[in-house]
């Protein structure tokens, strides 16, 4: 019998308050969980606007702890309500100073199996991340869920190959990569990079972008969203450029195994001879 797990992913606009923003998220993960989605996952920092598109410490109010702040104990309710995994990027404080980039991962019982913490924190213009976030210190966890092994890797975090094969490694079977990137920065990479690390690692991501244009500086966010196979194929049509978009798609985990017998590139690794990539 086929491994087939129904998952879906949001990219929304901005509502202009947090309040708003996380109800809008929890009716699109009711409509999945009607559509029989199992898992679902949302934009970076999601419950907020993407205010890294100017350096100003009044936007350090968007922070709260993981996982008993506000927004994830919402999801944590929204996760027993719908029976399905959610993937919830959120501004992290784990204490005073000390700031990160974070998804929480949430089991279909509503348990807060873990966290990832974005590790490359970018410093150019219009995504002045350095500012508030340190850079991620809890590895590149795969967390063991209802729907199988799930693994996240945050927007900047695409553009290393690093991360994703540790994730490939650790055994995960879905990645997802909640993103903020606009249309004249790298719109050229957004349909090459996920795919080509799926290919690379054997196993499915979701590309989640942000949509629209925002209070707080000019990017212009082109969404695009999609889920893409182990053969670097994408799952069904690829979200629009403008608006907000629910996509649900059906992820065959048994392609997994197929993709790695055939291709074998986890066989053929040379981990004794890549020293030189981790020398300074």
């Amino acid at each position: 019998m086929a491994n087939v797990v129904r998952a879906a992913l949001v990219q929304a606009t901005w509502t202009g308050d947090t309040e708003s923003m996380v109800a809008k998220h929890e009716e699109y993960a009711r409509e999945a969980a009607r559509q029989g989605a199992r898992i679902i996952g949302f934009q970076e920092v999601f419950n907020s606007p993407y205010f890294c598109q100017v350096q100003d410490p009044e936007h350090f109010r968007w922070a709260e702890p993981v996982p008993d702040g506000p927004t994830v104990r919402r999801m944590r309710a929204l996760a027993r309500e719908t029976g399905m995994v959610v993937v919830a990027p959120v501004f992290e404080v784990e204490q005073p100073g000390f700031y990160y980039n974070t998804a929480a991962v949430i089991d279909a019982d509503g348990t807060v199996l873990g966290t990832y913490r974005k590790h490359h924190i970018p410093q150019v213009e219009g995504f002045w991340e350095k500012y508030y976030f340190r850079p991620g210190n809890l590895g590149w966890p795969v967390f063991d869920t209802a729907v199988g092994k799930v693994g996240v890797y945050i927007c900047y975090d695409r553009h290393f190959p690093e991360g994703w094969r540790q994730l490939g490694l650790a055994g995960a079977q879905l990645v997802y990569n909640p993103s903020a990137t606009h249309r004249s920065l790298s719109a050229h990479l957004w349909r090459l990079e996920q795919p080509a690390a799926a290919v690379a690692n054997e196993y499915f991501v979701a590309a989640i972008n942000r949509v629209g244009r925002e209070e707080y500086g000019d990017n212009d966010f082109y969404g695009t969203s999609y889920f893409v196979d182990p053969r670097g194929q994408f799952v069904g049509d690829v979200a629009g450029d403008t608006k907000e978009e629910l996509v649900v798609r059906d992820l065959d985990f048994d392609l997994i195994d197929q993709v790695r017998q055939q291709w074998a590139f986890y066989r053929d690794r040379r981990p004794d001879a890549y020293e030189g990539l981790v020398r300074p």
